[in-house]
């Protein structure tokens, strides 16, 4: 393979019509678990020009109904800032088409509940974790970079310091490789929603500011290679303009498209689905292992079955970066985490209201907050690790 490349990743603001449905979606999963730990959630959303669908299907309190879930709804969007004529909190129409759990689904979870260990996968499916040594959060440059840039331009913006702009928005970074090293940026696109009657070029002026603060000094290209608002005007921002739909995301969500992703999107469903709680155990140790010395990137795949708690398969590369033996990392893996779906989920303390903050900007390589979010990217195996592989810590 070519040590020398150039590779992009995109971000979108938290108003981008997809992240909203996403995180409408996460904050009724965070509205179950906050009433219920056991609650079950698999919950997508759909906007467009003042309407919003909600559907799905639960499994928990009965007072999270129809109303409530409009009333979250409308307080997330207008959080996020849509008071425009095409899509605004308080006027848009919303239908909540929500049922209960099928059984059917519900039996894989419930059986062996005598043995919680053996609580079974709530869904079939493969997910994938991934860490490398690109930056100090151990993610991939061109993701890292863009979402940092996206939550930077975000806070100006919730601050009152970019009342220019609007809530709608993406950017994409192309990233130039030197002997598998990030060293500078080829170029940088960037579109960002604005009023009306302001030129492109006073808009490139007010977010100049936000990619040179935000980005390597050494990094940023010259003039002609940074494209903003590539059209020359957009006004037109969120689901008025495009519709959104949850899960539509889901590189961005990751690692940018640096790996594959297994799939299933995250937003919507609670830990029990594999979907989520297993692509974040697959980051907790990829990362654990990058953090460890015991390779330079760790690309992780893990396989359920429907109602069974072992993984049918667990997969390591460590795209010969490794410092021990690939074999040997992979069988210490099972003896630093319980890999079962109710292992994973009591080991990262899943079963809490922590998702809506994971719906934009990316659920890896975050920081770790103080009320429990993004406890996947702790570093607390690190020792584990070394020590069942014979290394000091």
């Amino acid at each position: 393979m070519s040590t020398s490349f150039i590779f992009t990743s995109e971000s979108v603001s938290e108003g981008h019509p997809d992240k909203i449905c996403d995180q409408v979606s996460d904050a009724i999963v965070d509205a179950f678990l906050e009433a219920s730990p056991n609650a079950r959630t698999a919950i997508e959303a759909l906007a467009t020009t003042n309407r919003l669908i909600i559907a799905g299907e639960t499994y928990g309190p009965k007072h999270i109904d129809a109303e409530a879930m409009e009333h979250i709804a409308r307080e997330t969007i207008r959080q996020i800032g849509y008071e425009q004529k095409g899509f605004h909190w308080k006027n848009l129409s919303v239908d909540v088409l929500v049922h209960e759990q099928s059984p059917d689904i519900s039996q894989g979870i419930d059986r062996d509940l005598a043995d919680i260990h053996e609580e079974g996968a709530g869904d079939q499916g493969i997910m994938f974790g991934y860490a490398c040594d690109d930056t100090d959060m151990l993610m991939p440059a061109p993701i890292y970079y863009a979402h940092s840039l996206q939550k930077c331009i975000a806070k100006a913006r919730h601050d009152g310091n970019l009342p220019q702009i609007g809530p709608d928005g993406k950017c994409q970074l192309s990233v130039q490789y030197e002997n598998n090293k990030p060293v500078g940026l080829s170029s940088i696109v960037l579109s960002a929603q604005h009023i009306e009657n302001i030129t492109p070029e006073k808009v490139r002026n007010l977010l100049m500011p936000y990619i040179e603060e935000t980005l390597p000094n050494s990094w940023i290209p010259s003039k002609e290679h940074i494209h903003i608002n590539p059209t020359g005007k957009f006004t037109i921002g969120g689901p008025d303009g495009d519709t959104g739909l949850t899960g539509r995301k889901i590189t961005v969500d990751t690692y940018g498209g640096s790996v594959p992703h297994g799939g299933g999107s995250f937003s919507g469903k609670d830990p029990s689905k594999v979907d989520r709680s297993g692509a974040y155990a697959m980051r907790y140790l990829a990362k654990n292992i990058v953090a460890a010395g015991l390779a330079k990137k760790c690309t992780l795949q893990v396989a359920y079955t429907i109602g069974q708690a072992k993984p049918q398969s667990l997969y390591l590369n460590t795209h010969g970066t490794q410092t021990v033996p690939e074999l040997e990392i992979l069988a210490a893996l099972p003896k630093v985490m319980n890999l079962t779906p109710r292992g994973i989920r009591d080991h990262l303390v899943l079963d809490r209201p922590i998702y809506k903050r994971t719906a934009s900007y990316g659920h890896f390589g975050r920081m770790p907050d103080k009320t429990g979010g993004f406890t996947w990217e702790k570093l607390t195996l690190v020792t584990a690790l070394k020590e069942i592989l014979g290394l000091s810590s």
